[in-house]
């Protein structure tokens, strides 16, 4: 096996029986037919099992709320991101040329997905166990360190849920430009409320943190405007 891959299972602290399953969850669609996203469908579960029974074993005094919010923002792409730049991904993804030399294996979605199909082809390979210490691994440091309070609602669901309450319709986000290399791209978004007629920006490298800042912004200006004396009330 190749000297990158053994390194990466040391990073992964699991010795793959069937080295053809690493070698597939390494495996973009662009590569070849024997690519890595049925093993992404897989792992993503196990990855929600893993981290819900994680999150079960942590935070006893939390309900099913808290707990959910909490698992969202582990298993969310800007998540395994992190996590496939800690294992070093980039350097062992297998990409078609074209798909490499466009900046794929900095690809966020692709790296996100790649961290899943590692999961599941490690459950495949041994069992629920090895792909739970994996998870553990991963993940584990971050839960033990963190409370359920820091994990917040995220602003896009405060606003929506600030709307509903006032029986308003829930608000339009729309691309207004991207910037920069398909790889490395910025995002410009407006989060509008028609019936309020009110509109604000966002920016990010990936359209759902642009909506964050948006919804965050906009929030911002409804809960300024909701006050005593603010200029709009509802």
């Amino acid at each position: 096996m190749e000297p990158r891959l053994d390194s990466l299972q040391q990073r992964l602290g699991h010795r793959f029986a069937d080295g053809r399953l690493l070698s597939r969850a390494l495996t973009h669609r662009s590569h070849g037919a024997d690519h890595n996203e049925r093993l992404e469908f897989l792992g993503d579960a196990v990855l929600n099992l893993a981290v819900s029974t994680l999150l079960y074993e942590r935070f006893s005094g939390s309900d099913e709320g808290d707990l959910t919010r909490v698992r969202a923002h582990l298993v969310r792409e800007d998540s395994l991101h992190r996590v496939a730049l800690m294992l070093g991904l980039p350097e062992v993804l297998r990409l078609s040329d074209g798909e490499a030399r466009g900046g794929g294996a900095q690809r966020p979605s692709i790296l996100a997905d790649a961290v899943e199909a590692l999961i599941g082809a490690t459950y495949l390979d041994g069992g629920f166990e090895p792909a739970q210490a994996l998870v553990r691994l991963l993940f584990g440091e971050l839960i033990a360190g963190t409370e359920a309070d820091n994990w917040s609602k995220d602003a896009k669901t405060e606003l929506q849920e600030w709307l509903q309450a006032r029986r308003l319709p829930v608000p339009a986000y729309r691309i207004v430009a991207t910037r920069g290399q398909a790889h490395a791209q910025t995002f410009e978004v407006e989060c509008a409320v028609p019936a309020l007629g009110l509109a604000e920006p966002g920016e990010g490298r990936s359209r759902r943190t642009a909506e964050q800042e948006a919804a965050r912004r906009m929030l911002a200006r409804l809960r300024a405007s909701d006050k005593p004396g603010g200029p709009l009330r509802v």
